[in-house]
């Protein structure tokens, strides 16, 4: 089943103003003129969701040295993405977006054909959005075992 997404490479970054593991707000507006890279995930303390915070986490400093900072989403709650921080020792902030809003801006939620039935899922996708708010990447339905060597590769080349 194909999907025509909405958001594409080259489009303004949507909006948002979102809570973060500690509570603290995190508003897209005062990250204007910064680099971000935004990665939604399906669920904290998962395998896969659990290997690629892992993954973030141990590249954070290279992210870093390429002026990226790193924001993952999900639809948990702020306790929950406290508990996973603390948990798997994240350095970079996770946002909660229970109300799907950004997640829904992003167009990541679909219904997608699980156990014979269509079930609304969280696609595993990152956006990287540059200094001037622009989606400059956006990669969808990403393997989490390998996906942030890959994305950090080609973050690297440009």
């Amino acid at each position: 089943m194909a999907i025509d997404y909405t958001l594409k490479a080259g489009d303004k970054a949507p909006a948002f103003s979102l809570p973060d593991q500690n509570g603290t707000v995190i508003d897209s507006e005062a990250l204007a003129g910064q680099k971000y890279i935004l990665y939604f995930y399906p669920k904290d303390s998962t395998p896969g969701c659990t290997l690629e915070a892992q993954g973030f986490r141990d590249a954070h400093e290279k992210f870093a040295a390429l002026g990226y900072r790193i924001f993952g989403v999900s639809r948990d709650s702020q306790k929950s993405h406290a508990n996973f921080c603390q948990k798997q020792s994240l350095n970079f902030t996770l946002l909660s977006d229970k109300e799907e809003v950004l997640c829904l801006a992003y167009d990541v939620i679909h219904e997608l054909p699980y156990c014979g039935r269509l079930c609304r899922k969280l696609q595993r996708s990152t956006f990287v959005v540059d200094e001037k708010g622009i989606v400059t990447h956006a990669l969808r339905d990403v393997k989490a075992k390998v996906h942030v060597e890959e994305l950090l590769a080609l973050l690297e080349k440009a």
